[in-house]
């Protein structure tokens, strides 16, 4: 009647096993440790940047636990922060002779002291949150001039476009800074051209002068459509900076505006902050554009000539320099998805785009009205644009479906499109200020927090034993047991433990012994109605069950609610919980009985259960 097969006690081993693995990391701390990683899609980080960093640390000095190279980046860890900041410094300058233009990123970072035995099995601490940990603090600010130049750049090109499609024709469309001039022969057509413009554009003044013989039109965008862009911008970088962070799986992040320009980034509980700086930090943005090959656009590659007017030089992935247009067809702003893949011809890693109706119709009709010439794909990464790919156009391209490959890795292809999915930028940001941050509550809190559970849990277990003898042991091990399982199951999802998340461990311990209370009241009950010791015990168990899951299960729902709904700290104290009530559910029904019925199970013959007194009512 109350036996457990064999693979119940297996699975039940299994469980203590992989809790107890999955547990350990969180007992053996931190260590202070530098990180190195790629500061730009064309350099990558193999083993000998981990020489270079082992020369580094031996010429400054400096000894490290262990150097290593793992997950494309290299990570020395060190006995304390004094000399993890100088080991920071001499790595700095090592790598990085000119810092205004550093191919690598050196960042402060913590590595836990777990064997390595542990960590091959991916077994890895809780990440604490920013009031028990802290974590990494950016000061981003949005350059607000890129930010109108590029929406002047853009408003040059709907202007070439509305004047082509009602036939006006002009002598040139230029843009001074951020200002448009447009150049006419009559005055006939100048009027015509600037009635349609004011009313197309209506965001910009229109003016006329005489320059050189020649009539002028001239643009600026008005003070309040100039206003309506920089908050713009502000906006979408702060939504582009979500996404990615999203991307690094962060949880609770906090992106806010700071000011008309400036962006706050705080990243609580993160492991990698040399990947959160690397991914934050890049301003990648995708651009369309023809490639010039005209005559004096040949005489430049060969350095025999100046770069045509209205063209720009740049770099192949295989540094060979390319000269494009200045004229943008496309920008990352028409992009809805990138996702990695692979070229149906070559087999080398590409990244497919997926264009919107706008985009979409503007490649269509490019690529009809150039085929047979090249066209170049560039990607702007903090200030720097590099040629991706230049194909050569062999038929019209529709549905809004673009492929780009070429000297790429896999996880080059991988970051591109990272960085292009999570969204462009409006406007390029640059990191002004960047720091560790300490706990905001102090340490005080990590202390109180572990001491609130830990005192919460003797005096559980007081109770239960002293009120239950062997049934109440019997819960205390069960409720260690859920403990040991809700904290393997936070650092196997690699969950931030924030303070409110201590108090939801705190408070499933009290809401997890309940469902003991209820069957050794049962088994009591039983008892008292005169059934057998081994009858109790099993009634006890099936009979309690229905009211466990129908209390749980609310609580369950209430805990979803808050997850659903909630922000910050609610959602930190919402996760915990709702991982503790399944944790508690399998640890008090399924755990206990176990070890009930490994003790009293095989007892054919058995008199009586040590489950306290047992209050009979008198006849």
């Amino acid at each position: 009647m109350n036996r457990y097969p064999v693979w119940k006690y297996a699975l039940l081993l299994v469980a203590l096993l992989v809790g107890s693995v999955y547990t350990l990391p969180n007992l053996f701390g931190e260590a202070p440790a530098v990180q190195v990683s790629s500061g730009r899609s064309t350099v990558k980080v193999d083993g000998t940047v981990a020489t270079r960093v082992e020369e580094a640390l031996v010429a400054a000095g400096l000894n490290a636990d262990f150097v290593q190279f793992e997950a494309g980046s290299v990570k020395a860890r060190f006995v304390d922060t004094d000399a993890q900041i100088k080991a920071k410094d001499a790595i700095s300058k090592a790598l990085n002779p000119d810092p205004t233009d550093a191919n690598y990123i050196v960042a402060l970072n913590l590595l836990s002291r777990s064997p390595h035995w542990l960590m091959s099995l991916n077994a890895l601490p809780m990440s604490l949150g920013l009031d028990l940990r802290g974590g990494v603090h950016f000061l981003m600010q949005v350059d607000m001039k890129s930010a109108l130049t590029k929406k002047a750049e853009s408003l040059a090109g709907d202007v070439r476009l509305i004047l082509r499609d009602k036939n006006l024709r002009h002598a040139g469309i230029s843009r001074d800074g951020q200002s448009l001039a447009v150049r006419f022969r009559d005055r006939d057509t100048l009027s015509s051209a600037r009635k349609l413009l004011e009313d197309e554009l209506p965001d910009l003044n229109w003016s006329e002068s005489e320059e050189g013989g020649e009539i002028k039109l001239a643009g600026a965008l008005k003070p309040e459509a100039a206003k309506r862009v920089q908050e713009a911008a502000v906006k979408q970088n702060i939504t582009t900076l979500h996404n990615r962070v999203n991307e690094l799986g962060v949880s609770e992040p906090v992106i806010q505006q700071q000011g008309a320009d400036r962006v706050v980034v705080q990243l609580p509980g993160v492991q990698d902050t040399a990947k959160a700086k690397d991914i934050i930090g890049r301003t990648a943005t995708l651009e369309v554009r023809m490639v010039d090959e005209s005559v004096e656009a040949s005489a430049a590659i060969s350095g025999n000539g100046p770069v045509p007017l209205g063209s720009e030089r740049y770099m192949e992935r295989g540094s060979q320099p390319l000269i494009v247009k200045r004229q943008v067809v496309l920008t990352g702003e028409n992009l809805t998805d990138a996702q990695t893949g692979f070229d149906s011809q070559t087999q080398e890693p590409s990244v497919n785009l997926t264009l919107d109706a706008k985009g979409a119709r503007i490649f269509k009709d490019v690529t009809r009205d150039n085929i047979g010439k090249r066209m170049a794909i560039l990607l702007f990464e903090k200030g720097k644009g590099e040629v991706v790919t230049a194909p050569v156009i062999r038929a019209e391209i529709g549905g809004g479906r673009v492929q780009i490959s070429g000297r790429m890795t896999t996880s080059e292809a991988a970051d591109t499109a990272l960085l292009l999915r999570s969204g462009s930028l409006a406007a390029p940001m640059e990191i002004i200020e960047e720091r560790t941050i300490g706990p905001s509550l102090g340490a005080d809190n990590i202390a109180k927090g572990f001491d609130s559970v830990l005192y919460g849990f003797a005096a559980i277990a007081l109770f239960m034993c002293a009120y239950y003898l062997l049934f109440g042991a019997i819960s205390t091990l069960a409720l260690g047991f859920n403990l040991l399982l809700l904290v393997s199951v936070l650092s196997m999802l690699q969950a931030s433990l924030t303070l409110p998340g201590m108090a939801a461990i705190a408070l499933t311990l009290g809401m997890a012994i309940d469902a003991n209370v209820l069957i050794n009241e049962r088994v009591r009950e039983e008892l008292r109605n005169g059934a057998s010791p081994q009858s109790a015990i099993h009634n006890g168990y099936e009979r309690a069950f229905t009211t466990i899951l129908d209390s749980n299960v609310t609580t369950l729902i209430a805990g979803l609610s808050l997850l659903a709904f909630g922000s910050g700290p609610v959602r930190g104290f919402a996760v915990v919980h709702c991982l503790g009530i399944l944790t508690s559910m399998f640890s008090a029904v399924v755990f206990s009985r176990g070890l009930v019925n490994l003790w009293y199970g095989r007892q054919k013959k058995l008199k009586g259960v040590s489950i306290g007194q047992v209050w009979k009512p008198v006849a």
